[in-house]
C-alpha cells in the first residue's frame, strides 16, 4: 500500500452537490451474512474502501466465490472453511463479524483476534457472551478465537448491554448466528442503529425470521436454511454527516443527494443550533448559512442520539465558530486525539477529561498534521478548508477506509484538495 497525503488549502466557499456512496458499517456485516447461505447473494453500493475490500479478500479466503465491479459485488459461499487467518483480520477490527455466520452455519469458527483499537478499547467480550448463551463454547489459542458448537445453537434470552451502550457490531454478529439456531432468540439491549436495521431486512429477505430490528429488543425465530438474494445497502450517514459540516465550513451552499435524512436528526438539529439552514428534499439535504454562525454543545450518545463518529467533524467546525462551544464524548472517552493537531493549527481547545471546550478562532493555520483515526482523519481535512495556507494530512490510508474518494467529492464542491505520495 503506497503511503499518500492530502494538500488542503483554503479553498473559500463550497457550493454543489455530491453523491453519498453506501454505508461502510452496514456493507461490512452484510457482506460477512452472505456466508449463511450457498446461494448467489448481490449487494449493491458497496462503498470502493479499504475495509470493504479487506473483506472482499476474507470471504475468499473463507472459501466464498466473490466478484466486484463498480460498488456491485456477487458472493457464491458454496464451500467454506471455518478458518480466518491474522494476516487480514488484523487490518480490519469489524472482521470479527464473520464469527457469528461461520458459527451458525458451520458450527465452528477461527478467527485471529483484531487487536488493539487507536480510539479506546473496545473488547468483542459481549459478541462472545452472546455466543455462550447460545450454546456455543469459546476458546483461546495462539491469539484466535476458537468458537465451536458441535451439537448447532439453540436459541435463547440474552442482553448485550455495555458499559458505554449497545454493541451495535456485537448485536449482528449475535443476530446473525441465532438465524439458524433451533429456537427464538431475544436480543435485550441490542444496538438500534439503521445499519442493524439494514443487516435486519438482507437477512429477512433471505428467509430469515427477525423482528424488533430498530428497537433494543430483537426477536429471532431460527430457521433451517436461508436462500441467496440481491440487495442495496443504505446510504452512509457518517459521511452524509461529514459532507454537511463541510458545506458549513465551506460557507456556501451544498446539496448532498442519495442521503437519509431521517438517520441524521440528531446532527441536523445541532448544525442548525449552530447556525445553519438545512432543507430536506426526498433524498437530498442542503446546507446553507443563516446569519452568524455560533457556538453550541454537543454531547455524544448511542443512537439516535448524537453520534460519535461526528464528534471529530464538530470541534473542527466549532475551531472557527464564533462563542464557546462544549463537546462530551459519553462512548469512547479518549477519543479527542484530533484536538492536539487542531491546535497545532491555532485552534483554542481546552480538554477537561471527557470534554472539551473550545473557543471559535478567526482562522486556523495551515500545518503538517497526523491522522491517528477514521474520524479524525476527516477533521483535520475539513479544518484545513478553513485554514490560511497550507494543511498536509499525513497516513491519510486512516480516512480511505471509511469515505469514499473524498478528495474527488470535495473538488466537486470546489476544495483546493490534492492527494499526493508521502
Amino acid at each position: 500500500m503506497a503511503l499518500e497525503k492530502l494538500i488542503v488549502r483554503d479553498s473559500g466557499p463550497l457550493n454543489g452537490s455530491v453523491s453519498i456512496s453506501g454505508s461502510k458499517n452496514a456493507s461490512l456485516p452484510i457482506l460477512a451474512a452472505t456466508l449463511l447461505t450457498e446461494g448467489e447473494c448481490v449487494i449493491n453500493r458497496v462503498p470502493d474502501l479499504s475495509d470493504t475490500n479487506y473483506m472482499f479478500q476474507i470471504l475468499g479466503m473463507l472459501g466464498a466465490e466473490v466478484e466486484r465491479s463498480s460498488g456491485r459485488m456477487v458472493i457464491e459461499a458454496k464451500n467454506l472453511t471455518p478458518t480466518a487467518p491474522y494476516e487480514l483480520v488484523r487490518k480490519m477490527r469489524a472482521s470479527v463479524c464473520v464469527l457469528g455466520p461461520l458459527l451458525s452455519r458451520l458450527h465452528e469458527a477461527k478467527v485471529a483476534l483484531p487487536g488493539g483499537c487507536i480510539i479506546g478499547d473496545r473488547p468483542i467480550d459481549l459478541h462472545l457472551r452472546g455466543f455462550e448463551a447460545l450454546g456455543a463454547e469459546v476458546e483461546f489459542d495462539g491469539g484466535n478465537i476458537l468458537l465451536s458448537a458441535p451439537k448447532g445453537l439453540t436459541g435463547a434470552r440474552l442482553n448485550l448491554s455495555g458499559k458505554f451502550g449497545s454493541t451495535v457490531l456485537g448485536t449482528d454478529n449475535v443476530m446473525m448466528a441465532a438465524v439458524l439456531a433451533d429456537g427464538t432468540t431475544v436480543i435485550e439491549g441490542a444496538a438500534v442503529e439503521p445499519e442493524v436495521v439494514d443487516l435486519a431486512d438482507f437477512l429477512n429477505g433471505m428467509g430469515a425470521k427477525v423482528s424488533g430490528a430498530g428497537t433494543t429488543t430483537i426477536t429471532i425465530e431460527g430457521v433451517d436454511s436461508l436462500k441467496g438474494r440481491e440487495h442495496t445497502v443504505i446510504p452512509d450517514r457518517i459521511e452524509a454527516g461529514t459532507f454537511l459540516v463541510a458545506g458549513a465550513i465551506g460557507g456556501g451552499e451544498v446539496t448532498i443527494k442519495n442521503a437519509d435524512a431521517s438517520h441524521l436528526i440528531s446532527l441536523i438539529e445541532k448544525l442548525r443550533e449552530t447556525g445553519y439552514d438545512l432543507t430536506t428534499q426526498g433524498k437530498n439535504i442542503t446546507i446553507r448559512p443563516n446569519g452568524e454562525p455560533k457556538g453550541c454543545n454537543i454531547s455524544t450518545e448511542p443512537y439516535p442520539g448524537f453520534p460519535t463518529d461526528m464528534q471529530a467533524q464538530m470541534c473542527a467546525l466549532f475551531a472557527t465558530t464564533p462563542g464557546t462551544s462544549v463537546v462530551t464524548e459519553n462512548i469512547f472517552p479518549q477519543r479527542f486525539m484530533h484536538v492536539a493537531e487542531l491546535t497545532r493549527m491555532g485552534a483554542d481547545v481546552h480538554l477537561e477529561g471527557a470534554t472539551a471546550i473550545i473557543k471559535g478562532v478567526d482562522h486556523l493555520s495551515g500545518a503538517p498534521v497526523m491522522a491517528s483515526d477514521l474520524r479524525a482523519s476527516a477533521a483535520l481535512v475539513l479544518a484545513g478548508l478553513k485554514a490560511k495556507g497550507e494543511t498536509e494530512v499525513n497516513r491519510l490510508y486512516h480516512i480511505d477506509r471509511g469515505y469514499e474518494h473524498i478528495d474527488r467529492k470535495l473538488r466537486k464542491l470546489g476544495a483546493d484538495v490534492v492527494r499526493a505520495p508521502m
